[in-house]
């Protein structure tokens, strides 16, 4: 199939400026990108009239749990059969994909092998969704984030607890026996974790080298929930390779990320964090307030770790843990906001966190993520101006298509899902 995108707006996810020109997708690829006033050779291409439009990179979701099925609490994952899990799950991939995401980097799975059907369900045909890195269950520790257990009852969450280098080297091992690319370790706690708190690195150096090692052995990645500045210098001591968070990052993190910053990838996840303090507004029960003033620093200690990472240049992804109650799927694009209005970002510098940076994280750099002749042709075309107002790509209507490998899909009216134009 060959389709000419013909008087669109092309950004092309560098930062340069976009301008009015054309588009030339062969099969799967991107054939030729040219200035409007440029001739590109399109015999036999079906010519598609873009006037008005503004094409781009098909986004990328640097932090995705698409197994967090929008849930009220943890424990709720543990409880659900694999069958249910797996269809929900699904369901999430064709919501973040119908939101103009055309790939995600799995930053967890509730379940061992849930990523890894689900990735390959889309790459064989079998439902619509996002090209997806598929990770492990979080790793963490006895009393860590995400063990939801308790003496006198066992809850699974989204963690799985494992206590010393052999523990987490046989349950890296497992995973990737099991096709994940990405081990997810939880080094850090997190605000509501009592027994771990989100300024303690509760898991050890000799834990922290056997799941790196053992995913570098493999020819795999390996990420981390890091929030304390303890818990980054471990990470990054230790070689993992997507650090998220870093809320409470040091002088000495700052630097030792930066002079990594060739070889790492950094992602806040700050979504989360957004919608539960956009929720305790007004709340002035005992407990409400009792998060509002838990919440604001990290908040506040997050903004100001990633002013400073985007001056340092630092790599970083959007991306934030969409999946709970507070934070459904399907609303990842808010994060682009996110970065904008709290993170000191441009719009055209959030946008190519989103698309450029994302097709790195991908590890795919050299096919995802611009628009450029030779990459793959995942695209959107849209119905105003990000650049203007990011805002507009939370709106599902404005996208006059997605695409992905050269197929085309449109919105579903009403519906969180897209359908395929053929």
């Amino acid at each position: 199939m060959r389709l000419l995108i013909d008087g669109a707006m092309v950004w092309d996810g560098t930062g340069a400026k976009p301008f009015a020109g054309k588009v030339l997708i062969d099969g799967e690829r991107i054939a030729a990108v040219a200035p409007q006033a440029e001739n590109v050779s399109s015999d036999g291409a079906e010519r598609l009239d873009a006037a008005g439009k503004f094409l781009m990179p098909g986004m990328v979701e640097g932090h995705a749990h698409l197994s967090f099925v929008d849930t009220p609490r943890g424990t709720y994952l543990g409880e659900l059969p694999p069958e249910d899990h797996a269809l929900l799950t699904m369901d999430a991939a064709r919501k973040l994909f119908g939101a103009g995401f055309t790939s995600a980097c799995s930053a967890a799975a509730a379940k061992i092998r849930l990523d890894v059907a689900v990735r390959d369900a889309i790459d064989k045909g079998v439902i619509d969704g996002p090209r997806l890195l598929a990770a492990s269950p979080e790793l963490t520790v006895t009393g860590g984030l995400g063990d939801g257990r308790r003496l006198h009852l066992h809850q699974d969450s989204f963690g799985v607890a494992v206590d010393g280098p052999d523990e987490v080297r046989r349950m890296a091992r497992l995973c990737l026996r099991e096709g994940v690319d990405m081990i997810k370790l939880n080094i850090s706690g997190e605000l509501g974790t009592d027994s771990a708190p989100a300024v303690a690195a509760m898991m050890t150096d000799a834990e922290v080298a056997a799941g790196v090692e053992a995913a570098h052995t493999a020819g795999r990645r390996a990420a981390a929930h890091c929030r304390a500045s303890d818990s980054v210098k471990r990470a990054l001591r230790h070689g993992v390779d997507v650090i998220y968070h870093c809320d409470y990052a040091d002088e000495e993190a700052l630097d030792l990320l930066e002079a990594a910053k060739d070889r790492i990838f950094t992602g806040p996840a700050i979504g989360l964090t957004i919608s539960r303090l956009e929720s305790l507004r007004g709340d002035n029960t005992a407990e409400g307030r009792r998060w509002l003033e838990r919440m604001t620093p990290q908040f506040e200690a997050t903004c100001r770790v990633h002013h400073e990472m985007r001056k340092r240049g630092i790599r970083v992804v959007i991306g934030g843990d969409y999946g709970f109650a507070a934070n459904p799927q399907g609303t990842n694009a808010r994060d682009i906001e996110h970065f904008v209005t709290h993170f000191g970002f441009s719009p055209s510098e959030a946008l190519q966190a989103a698309t450029r940076t994302g097709g790195q994280v991908m590890n795919r750099g050299h096919e995802l993520g611009l628009v450029k002749q030779g990459h793959l042709a995942d695209l959107l075309l849209v119905d105003g101006d990000p650049l203007k107002d990011v805002r507009v790509l939370q709106d599902k209507q404005r996208f006059a298509f997605i695409m992905k490998g050269g197929v085309r899909y449109v919105p579903c009216e009403g519906a969180p899902h897209v359908r395929r134009l053929h």
